[in-house]
């Protein structure tokens, strides 16, 4: 067995098992989310993943938000941008 593989898993795993923005969201699971925040006021623009959750960017009032949202469907997180 080649002990090169291994040790060359041990390093790339990690990373890999991050989630990036270019990770695809699920038709499903990107109409749940926009389903729960246009219930809120938001119109949303852009779902994607980040940090193990899903980070919605949206409209509310004129102003941008990035909402991140756990896998219950819970919104945990708001955050405005200036």
């Amino acid at each position: 067995m080649n002990r090169i593989l291994p040790a060359a898993l041990a390093i790339a795993l990690p990373g890999m098992a991050l989630a990036s923005p270019d990770t695809p969201v699920s038709e499903e699971t990107q109409t749940a989310i926009r389903t729960l925040l246009e219930a809120e006021g938001y119109e949303v623009r852009q779902i994607q993943t980040e940090d193990g959750m899903f980070e919605a960017y949206a409209l509310k009032n004129g102003q941008r938000y990035e909402l991140y949202i756990d896998a219950d469907m819970q919104i945990v997180r708001t955050k405005r941008d200036d």
